[in-house]
């Protein structure tokens, strides 16, 4: 049957749309509003068909809306796989909105392989799609802007030079008992067991006072590294070895093939760590950051230092969310490295241009935005009030009179209603850390809650009219 466009309305489902069963207003107005949105249906269909050779045969697959509604649905409630799962199973609206009705729900995982199958441009695509049926339906206009970032973290422990190590130590460990197990060996010869010497020397430097540190810890730091040399040494070693021991069948090849691979790509991993850590702790060298590596698991994660005095040092990707008066999130984008927020206030006018075919009338940042050359890319570009706070220095008698104005005031207070909208992002939307693996399924786990929240807004403006308008007709 392979994977269709839309499922077949059973008996069963007719006989319960007749129960009258409703769906709570907001989720109910989402689903109404889902229903007529073709195109982005059809952009999630292409994704879940990319790379298959006969989409039409094999065994039926989750659909596009079901896909849809269901990530819409995780992100809203903040549910994880396995809880998704269990309630939509269990509740007859929830079946009614994520479109399986009376049919059997599977396993969480196909949830999860469904989702992964999305790419970061579709989610983009999508959520320009649903700004753009809000500016359609008259429900925003993007009279006025306010942007911020914040940082979204990656899924790993604190990075130290001792806990990296070791990871390379039990991780490479692994995948080569990994691989002798597939070629049914009992044990590679040559390749030796280091994680509990490894393990030993790490917990003995986590153990370790600030003067200890100073005066013992480069003796231990040889040793892991040692280790750590040998290990990554030894199982190349074992990849050579082994290089012409195929499985017994194809399936057990393609296996054996994937933990190579995962071989290869932990121990170029596992070298970087160890250069840094030699360069660091052995040669007391600055390493910069750019050349730094926090995570063999997340190795795409950035440092980044905003200044914030709880948190002066965060783990993960900075993100740029601009959004309309409404509540609307009419950009995002994650940001590659940690770059200083002034240069986003150009790109972000012409992004809101593209969108709404004008320029805000108002434009409000915090004053890490600011920049003489931003101001006058804001006046250039028709900006009525220029809401950005100087940063630094000793403002003019004009900037100090335009900063008191009430105007700029309220631009102000307006802007305030970012850190609001991002706290709704962090805690109810789940957007404080991604346990996703991987740079693409990052941005695709951002874009799934900004979704999530521009429909949830979405929903009540419509709401919200329709009450008005029930209301004057009474």
């Amino acid at each position: 049957m392979g994977r269709a466009a839309a499922r077949q309305i059973s008996f069963a489902d007719i006989e319960l749309m007749q129960q009258g069963v409703r769906l709570e207003p907001l989720l109910e107005s989402i689903s109404t509003f889902l229903d007529n949105q073709h195109e982005m249906i059809e952009r999630v269909r292409r994704d879940l068909v990319r790379g298959l050779k006969k989409p039409r045969q094999g065994r039926p697959g989750l659909t596009a809306p079901q896909v849809l509604r269901s990530l819409v649905l995780m992100r809203i409630k903040n549910w994880h796989y396995r809880e998704l799962r269990e309630r939509i199973a269990d509740g007859v609206t929830l079946r009614q909105f994520t479109d399986f009705y009376c049919d059997p729900v599977p396993k969480h995982d196909a949830f999860n392989r469904g989702f992964n199958r999305l790419t970061p441009q579709t989610l983009k695509a999508v959520n320009d799609l649903v700004v753009r049926a809000a500016v359609g339906l008259g429900l925003e206009d993007g009279i006025k802007l306010r942007v911020d970032t914040t940082v979204v973290e990656t899924d790993f422990h604190h990075p130290t030079d001792n806990t990296l190590l070791w990871d390379v130590v039990r991780v490479v460990t692994r995948l080569v008992g990994r691989l002798a197990k597939a070629l049914k060996m009992r044990r590679i010869k040559g390749f030796r067991d280091r994680r509990r010497s490894a393990h030993r020397r790490m917990y003995k430097i986590q153990r370790m006072t600030t003067l200890q540190r100073q005066e013992r810890q480069t003796t231990i730091y040889r040793a892991l590294i040692g280790i750590a040399e040998e290990v990554v040494a030894s199982a190349r070693t074992a990849l050579e070895k082994t290089a012409t021991m195929r499985g017994e069948d194809l399936f057990a090849a393609m296996a054996i093939d994937a933990v190579r691979d995962e071989i290869v790509h932990y121990c170029g991993l596992g070298e970087q760590v160890i250069d840094q850590a030699r360069r660091r702790v052995l040669e007391h060298e600055q390493v910069p950051n750019a050349e730094k590596i926090y995570s063999i698991f997340e190795p795409h994660t950035d440092l980044i230092k905003r200044g914030k005095v709880r948190t002066p040092i965060e783990f993960g990707h900075k993100v740029f969310l601009a959004e309309s008066a409404k509540g609307l999130i009419t950009q995002y984008e994650v940001l590659k490295g940690n770059p200083a927020d002034e240069v986003l206030v150009a790109p972000s006018l012409r992004r809101h241009r593209r969108a709404f075919r004008r320029a805000p009338e108002l434009y409000a940042t915090d004053r890490g935005f600011f920049s003489e050359q931003n101001l006058t890319a804001c006046a250039q570009g028709a900006v009525k009030i220029i809401c950005i706070p100087q940063r630094g220095g000793s403002r003019t008698p004009q900037r100090q009179a335009y900063e008191r104005s009430a105007a700029f005031k309220q631009g102000q207070c307006f802007r305030a209603g970012v850190e609001g909208r991002i706290s709704v992002l962090m805690r109810g939307r789940g957007m404080k850390r991604c346990r996703a693996e991987g740079p693409e399924r990052f941005t695709l786990f951002v874009g799934a809650a900004v979704l999530a929240n521009n429909l949830m807004i979405l929903a009540r403006l419509l709401t919200k009219r329709s009450s008005r308008r029930s209301k004057a007709t009474r």
